[in-house]
């Protein structure tokens, strides 16, 4: 029996971990490398394994850093099922065709560029049809539903909190008359946010591997969290400009949608114009409102009362890129959700041409921002920025609201982890820039007394 660590291990992107017993692989998610171009460039390398040689996926979460290379195993041999939970399922038909319909446009512009320059076309990393192929595999599972998906080898997936079907993942091995219980957090949401669920209580593993994402800090608080995006929002209103809000499609989209909502009177949002400008997120959205049993008491109760989620009498979806393209004829008054939530591409970049430079726009920033992207950059003060081949100048206000992010922070990642401490697992910290994963390790060992290590890409655990 092993574990051998793959991806996800020298940074946060590209989740993917391969367990091996009795003859069988398994692939714990299969997720696409992001950020820097250099860094991307990354997911045409070959897998360190045969696809074909694969015997069954377990994915996760929807998210394309934890799903997105699912499509090009696909392509390049693997017929197997892939596990997910059932609301996943429904993301990813969303998310993985999204995915795959930009690395066709990417390969289009790529390949405008080679024909200049003389030099030899590439083929996108998978096409849509890809990625259709790759959806036909998919198996959905309840959570707590323990499933054997092959011999001697079982899982179960438990609530992780962090968005709509994402999950911890239980994985129980048999081989020779011995047993080993693997548990992969996957993504952990925080506690106490809305919509969805705390992370569920597991409490007995042989070896654990945890994300670190926010593994060396702390998200500030979340109700004053909530007042910092009113006071973000009356600020905007009362300097007659417009607020930008660059959102992950799936999970934080709804998130804040769900706070505009709650706070509709008290944040006089009805002088407002809200576009909800991104097509993946609309769509994400009604998979949201079709899961009402994965919600928590306090979005349960609110969907009874208001019928939808959230109630904007005001919010507008702009599905059609025409429909975008108009609302930068808007220079004051328009609070815009839009996608990506990095700034790396999509909707919210034209937004930003037309915003960036005006002295009363304000941008907040709700989420993480890696390392070599335009949001990163942003929240660094860096002006100006290169947009599209141009540089802006930075005159919008730019605010960082650090308590809506959908990860766990170090207090929240040690607290789902103590719930471990009647069978003390080895833990295996992955999924987390250097300093976050060694500062993790190092908490876990001192504070909490577990033997943790952060492992290489290309490591081979014998258990």
């Amino acid at each position: 029996m092993q574990i051998e660590f793959y991806g996800a291990t020298s940074g946060i992107t590209g989740s993917c971990h391969i367990l091996r017993a009795n003859g069988e692989t398994v692939l714990l998610d299969c997720g696409l490398i992001q950020g820097r171009r250099e860094e991307m460039e990354k997911n045409r390398r070959p897998f360190p394994f045969s696809p074909g040689d694969i015997s069954a996926v377990v994915l996760s979460h929807g998210h394309i850093d934890h799903s997105g290379r699912i499509p090009l195993l696909v392509k390049q041999g693997y017929q197997g099922p892939i596990y997910a939970q059932n609301a996943t399922m429904e993301l990813c038909d969303i998310l993985l065709q999204d995915s795959a319909y930009l690395q066709e446009r990417d390969a289009q512009y790529e390949n405008k560029w080679r024909k200049r320059k003389g030099k030899p076309f590439i083929d996108p990393l998978y096409t849509v049809a890809d990625a259709r192929e790759a959806l036909d595999n998919l198996v959905g599972l309840k959570y707590r539903e323990k499933r054997e998906i092959l011999p001697g080898i079982s899982i179960r997936f438990q609530d992780a909190g962090h968005i709509l079907g994402s999950t911890s993942v239980e994985v129980w091995l048999n081989e020779n008359g011995k047993q080993r219980k693997i548990v992969f957090s996957g993504d952990l949401g925080q506690y106490d946010t809305p919509i969805l669920n705390d992370p569920a209580v597991i409490d007995e593993a042989d070896h654990v591997i945890v994300e670190s994402t926010y593994g060396n800090r702390r998200h500030r608080d979340r109700q004053n969290t909530i007042h910092e995006i009113g006071d973000i929002i009356r600020e905007a209103a009362h300097q007659r400009g417009n607020l930008l809000i660059p959102a992950f499609s799936i999970g934080r989209s709804q998130e804040i949608l769900y706070y505009l909502g709650e706070n509709y009177d008290e944040w006089e949002l009805g002088r407002w114009q809200v576009f909800l400008d991104s097509p993946m997120a609309i769509r994400a959205s009604k998979v949201y409102w079709d899961y009402p049993h994965l919600y928590d008491e306090e979005a349960t109760k609110l969907r009874k009362k208001i019928h939808e989620m959230p109630h904007l009498q005001n919010l507008k979806l702009t599905e059609s890129p025409q429909e975008s393209m108009a609302i930068n004829r808007i220079k004051s008054g328009a609070i815009i959700i839009s996608a990506s939530g990095m700034c790396t591409g999509g909707r919210i970049v034209h937004h930003l041409k037309h915003n960036i430079s005006r002295s009363g726009a304000h941008i907040m920033i709700v989420g993480y921002q890696a390392n070599g992207t335009l949001g990163r950059a942003l929240v660094d003060g860096k002006s100006p920025v290169r947009i599209h081949g141009d540089e802006y100048r930075v005159k919008a206000h730019i605010h960082t609201v650090g308590g809506l992010s959908a990860h766990a922070d170090v207090d929240d990642l040690t607290r789902w982890l103590s719930s471990f401490r009647n069978s003390y697992p080895h833990v295996h910290v992955v999924h987390g820039e250097p300093e976050s994963k060694r500062d993790f390790r190092d908490r876990l060992a001192s504070d909490v007394g577990f033997k943790a290590s952060v492992p290489e890409p290309g490591d081979v655990l014998e258990l």
